[in-house]
């Protein structure tokens, strides 16, 4: 379960900004929070803000975390990370980047982080809580890593470590108990920023259990299919991309590489005769020939059911992007239900779509905003936190509303195109003269 995550110097994130999942104390919508030992927790987040004001790097910093950690213990020597500093100032341009999460796993709460340039860990340190008092696991301070005796698993293990590597990754590597633990949650973590999982999905509806409840959400959104097939066929490098729509190259099928087989979604839609009787069916391929928007859905609808049967967490950039606002938001009252997520998985995601606000069902301290200030630098804050006049939001305000206006920030400033063309035709006018 997430509590927290944290992220500076990275991106348009120059000082290091916070988005928690721990529920305030406000009162609304108490079925959108579920209790984990002595926590309460928040079951989804959403972020807004305007293009270009930092709300997909703050989902590409989580994703970039949960890489850097699966990648550790593969580099070589030479290997460098992709980290990108906030380059807009000269001081931070210079400096590492910070990394950190606080989660549970089997009720421990640890807290895991790093500041790291893409040649160099810089320092590293890992925290355990198993009540109310925080203890140190290790600590990384450039070459020096200090070991806690709770941490017998990190012994001796300062010396294998390389400048360019997680201590957390070593540990794993020689088998850590607790290091394989942390290692886990961050692998069972579905990160989505470009593509989604497609994979995921494939592997679902080969799954007996699953494949009947994906069916009948499926069934419910009114695609205009009723059936869903999936079928194997040899792989020819040539000839699939011939027939995989340009920019769905990358992630589209889902290919085993050792028995050289491509597995393919069909879908299957009733056929009519001229005088409108259905005379039988016809099978579309998913790729070539249904539109953008229902292949989202099935990039999505992997992850989505794997984290509900599972009870991990889905990291989305753009949900919305190609969905309709109602298919949105039933995604989202998925998470948010008690009858649809028993083990209390948890969606963070950010979206254009202000009608969530309205529609969502959002408590305040789920809904979080990216500003950027003169200097570029982003901003992140709950709606929660937002003072007007030094009071905060009640709970009764439209918010989609207000923040249409411009009433929370986070929005674009346009200017006036109202003479935008004129002026256009006018200068033109004065080259031709």
């Amino acid at each position: 379960m997430l509590l927290e995550f944290t992220v500076g110097n990275f991106l348009s994130f120059k000082e290091p900004v916070t988005l928690s999942l721990e529920a305030s104390s406000i009162s609304d919508f108490p079925e959108n929070t579920f209790k984990k030992g002595r926590y309460t927790l928040l079951k989804s987040a959403v972020v807004y803000g305007a293009n270009a004001s930092g709300k997909s790097n703050l989902i590409r910093a989580i994703l970039e975390m949960g890489f850097i950690v699966s990648i550790s213990a593969e580099m070589s020597s030479k290997g460098t990370f992709t980290v990108m500093p906030f380059l807009l100032n000269t001081q931070t341009e210079t400096q590492p980047s910070f990394f950190e999460v606080l989660f549970l796993v089997e009720d421990v709460r640890y807290r895991y982080g790093f500041e790291i340039s893409p040649a160099k860990v810089h320092t590293e340190w890992l925290y355990q809580a198993k009540a109310s008092a925080e203890k140190p696991l290790f600590i990384r301070d450039g070459g020096a890593i200090e070991v806690s005796g709770k941490f017998p698993e990190g012994k001796n293990l300062d010396q294998k470590t390389r400048e360019n590597a997680l201590f957390l990754s070593v540990c794993d590597q020689f088998n850590g108990e607790i290091s394989k633990k942390i290692m886990e949650w961050f692998v069972r973590s579905n990160f989505i920023y470009d593509e989604g999982l497609r994979g995921i999905t494939f592997d679902l509806f080969e799954d007996p259990a699953c494949r009947p409840a994906m069916l009948e959400f499926l069934e419910k959104l009114d695609l205009g299919f009723d059936e869903v097939q999936v079928e194997e066929e040899d792989f020819n490098p040539e000839g699939m991309s011939n027939y995989i729509p340009r920019g769905r190259r990358q992630g589209s099928f889902n290919l085993d590489w050792k028995k050289n087989k491509v597995v393919r979604f069909k879908t299957m839609h009733d056929q009519f005769d001229p005088m409108g009787r259905k005379v039988g069916k016809i099978e579309f391929d998913l790729d070539t020939h249904e539109s953008s928007g229902t292949n989202k859905i099935f990039d999505l609808l992997g992850p989505v059911f794997d984290a509900l049967i599972k009870g991990h967490l889905l990291v989305v950039d753009e949900l919305d992007a190609k969905l309709h606002p109602l298919l949105t938001r039933a995604l989202i009252a998925l998470f948010n239900s008690d009858e649809n997520n028993p083990r209390n998985a948890q969606l963070v995601f950010a979206t254009h779509d202000t009608n969530l606000l309205t529609y969502g069902n959002f408590r305040r301290d789920q809904i979080y905003f990216t500003e950027k200030d003169k200097e570029g630098a982003t901003s992140l804050y709950s709606l929660v936190e937002y003072k007007e006049d030094g009071a905060p939001v009640r709970k009764d305000r439209s918010f989609e509303k207000d923040y249409i206006q411009g009433r929370y920030g986070a929005i674009p400033y346009l200017g006036d195109f109202s003479q935008l063309f004129s002026k256009w035709q006018e200068h033109k006018k004065s080259l031709t003269t």
